[in-house]
């Protein structure tokens, strides 16, 4: 897990004492839970099929997809520091494919449809990732990174909305 650290606020840089602080300690359970599905998406104890670089990789990819630059930021640097190389790496690059690599093609494809346009998947998009190697229990850790970090941008976005009208 990583250090316990709100990445919302920090990105949307709540300045203490705000009335926007305000606002968010009225829901601080929801922003702790926010905080506790970041680290759990991204770098749970038992990562399964998905690797904390793959994870990371992703998630920049979705960042990058999404135009939301301070996120981007802040993946790219557990990206860093989970050590990826190669292929790995690139995941995070919107233009690479995934190269030879069966797995990698099919990761990138799924997260690209989903990120893009998430009423285009159909169960074929899932038979593909089988068809790939990952398990129903990959599948579903990447649905919920998918799912957690769409949220994670819009949040922010709201934020960053109400912020600008207080």
């Amino acid at each position: 897990m990583t250090d316990t650290i709100d990445v919302i606020a920090a990105i949307v840089g709540i300045a203490p004492g705000s009335e926007l602080a305000a606002v968010v300690a009225g829901r601080a359970d929801i922003m702790a839970l926010t905080q506790q599905t970041h680290d759990a998406a991204l770098t749970p104890a038992e990562p399964g099929g998905l690797t904390h670089a793959e994870r990371a990789a992703l998630a920049c990819r979705i960042a990058k997809i999404n135009d939301a630059g301070d996120f981007e930021a802040h993946f790219e640097t557990l990206l860093d520091s989970s050590g990826a190389s190669g292929d790995t790496a690139r995941i995070a690059d919107i233009w690479f494919d995934g190269g030879g690599d069966i797995r990698l093609k099919a990761l990138i494809r799924h997260v690209d449809l989903v990120a893009h346009a998430p009423k285009d998947a159909t169960r074929r998009d899932i038979e593909l990732l089988q068809e790939a190697g990952l398990t129903d229990a990959d599948i579903v850790r990447l649905s919920e990174l998918v799912a957690f970090v769409s949220y994670q941008i819009r949040v922010a976005a709201g934020l960053r909305l109400m912020r600008g009208l207080a």
